[in-house]
């Protein structure tokens, strides 16, 4: 598993090697199954967590037991609840496996150690940040404004890597339109 991480960390970041090694020494190592929870509901976030292997999602269940997803997550990709995570709080939100994944993990004192000593890795975590508070402006710009065919295009053109991995109902629940709906805009696209 650390080699993916290694490789991630070679090709994505300014890391030299003895800052990913020394980020290596705290990583554990996990596999979670198919479904399995990485978080939920009412837990604190106590890791960041890197993707190796596998699908997850993050997501909320309303109060009828509805689902809406917020975000998924494949390979090479990071994954936490950052409000739960930063202050310490008990989250609203689950994160679960959509497949067999194989992850790393940190938890949060070895991070903030890491981001201390490592200025090149403080770096790299704030341009993260950012780009995640840019692409969720995006994502709620988009589900504020568009069509649910609108929607469904933006989401095709943005994640091709994802429509064979992902069952209809998560991505009905991802753009929050219902599975009828989200059906009808396929099949209207199939004739055209």
């Amino acid at each position: 598993m650390i080699a993916g991480f290694q490789t991630y960390c070679r090709t994505l970041t300014d890391l030299n090697v003895e800052e990913v090694e020394r980020i290596c020494t705290f990583a554990i190592p996990r596999s979670l199954q198919k479904g399995e929870h990485l978080l939920q509901q009412g837990q604190i976030c106590r890791h960041k967590t890197f993707i190796i292997k596998g699908l997850l999602r993050s997501y909320g269940t309303a109060a009828d037991g509805a689902e809406y997803i917020l975000q998924f997550s494949p390979e090479n990709n990071w994954i936490l609840d950052p409000e739960s995570y930063h202050l310490h709080t008990a989250t609203n939100f689950n994160i679960s496996a959509i497949e067999r994944a194989d992850v790393l993990q940190w938890n949060k004192e070895d991070f903030d150690r890491l981001l201390k000593e490592i200025p090149t890795l403080e770096r790299y975590s704030q341009q993260l940040a950012s780009r995640n508070n840019y692409n969720s402006r995006q994502r709620l710009f988009t589900t504020l404004s568009s069509t649910p065919e609108e929607k469904y295009e933006d989401f095709v053109r943005n994640n091709p890597a994802l429509l064979s991995r992902l069952p209809l109902h998560m991505i009905a629940a991802y753009l929050g339109m219902s599975l009828k709906t989200l059906t009808r805009i396929r099949h209207a696209q199939l004739r055209r």
